[in-house]
């Protein structure tokens, strides 16, 4: 027996035409993205939105219109991820924290804009990064663990909290050493490090980032040369840590110095290691989980603030990694 749901049209009143013109987007893109989100139609007649749909759903695209709607009127530009953090945040019942969100910027990246989280996740993750000393970002790809550790590390070098940021990721590579590759440590890591590189230019710029490396203010390299040192008054940002062996793990974590934060990204479902090594994020989950000052935040697709498409993607890679699991899991008892 199913449930009847009620349709229903709500009216949403634009107080001007720039208001207008900021909520829509170009072509309408803005309210494409609330439509698809939330499952209603939106027709734009005159200066209002007409919101047709389930009687819920039509009440919670008005919400979401409101709440972009408060921050255009702050003066902040409205893109494609606010809104579809404000939907996300709808669908999970936490719209009242949107606000909140835009409340600080972390930094202004290189263009002057500001870096602000995008959902609740995401500000969890940053809450957890300013109290705790070592904090894990673990969830799929496009939730911002990286970018966002990026730019904490950056506003703490800048407020004077640390004296260098240190980043390192395992080198997993299809059969090949870092000792084989042609160039210099460079050349060889470079490829590696590109998201690295790319959030910390997006940030702060080529040149200056060419210009940290140079002080030994910022160091990019492989987890294998973090062997052996203490890293004192450093933020340190362990990126790809699915791809860390168990051994590696443990040594990394053990590098933290007097006066250092340590975040330390993964994502499970993306593992490169060779069938039979298990992956030191997941253990670490498990050894790690009851120790005080650690903070595991978990993401999950709802979080992804790339284009809406990735986290149907990520779902449903999800869903489809669910259902062989369950298929493996009846065969091994039929077997029995």
């Amino acid at each position: 027996m199913g449930f009847l749901t009620t349709q229903t049209e709500k009216l949403y009143t634009f107080e001007n035409i720039e208001q207008q013109t900021k909520l829509t987007g170009p072509k309408d893109q803005l309210l494409a993205l609330i439509e698809e989100g939330l499952e209603v139609n939106l027709l734009v007649r005159g200066n209002q939105v007409a919101i047709q749909g389930d009687s819920d759903k039509a009440s919670t695209a008005l919400a979401v219109l409101d709440a972009l709607t408060q921050l255009i009127k702050k003066q902040i530009s409205v893109g494609p991820a606010d809104v579809a953090s404000a939907v996300t945040m709808a669908n999970r019942g936490t719209l009242e924290y949107f606000a909140d969100l835009y409340s600080e910027s972390i930094i202004r990246d290189n263009k002057g804009r500001a870096v602000r989280v995008k959902n609740y996740g995401q500000r969890q993750y940053v809450q957890s990064i300013r109290k705790s000393d070592l904090t894990f970002g673990i969830g799929p790809a496009g939730t911002g663990k990286t970018f966002l550790a990026v730019a904490m590390a950056i506003s703490a070098l800048k407020k004077g909290d640390v004296e260098r940021i240190v980043i390192t990721r395992p080198a997993v590579e299809a059969g090949e050493s870092l000792g084989f590759l042609p160039g210099d440590l460079k050349e060889k890591v470079d490829p590696y490090m590109r998201p690295i590189y790319d959030a910390m230019n997006t940030l702060v710029g080529a040149d200056h980032v060419s210009r940290l490396i140079d002080r030994g203010v910022l160091e990019i390299a492989p987890l294998a040369y973090m062997r052996g040192r203490t890293l004192d008054d450093s933020f340190i940002i362990v990126d790809e840590a699915q791809n860390t062996t168990n051994a590696q793990m443990k040594m990394i974590l053990t590098r933290l110095g007097f006066g250092s934060k340590m975040v330390v990204n993964g994502d499970p479902s993306q593992i490169d290691l060779p069938h039979g090594v298990r992956s030191g994020l997941v253990a670490a989950q498990r050894i790690l989980r009851d120790v005080d000052r650690i903070n595991f935040i978990n993401f999950d697709s709802a979080d992804v603030v790339r284009h809406p498409m990735v986290g149907q993607i990520v779902m449903a890679y999800d869903q489809a990694e669910t259902r062989l699991a369950e298929l493996k899991k009846a065969q091994k008892e039929a077997n029995k």
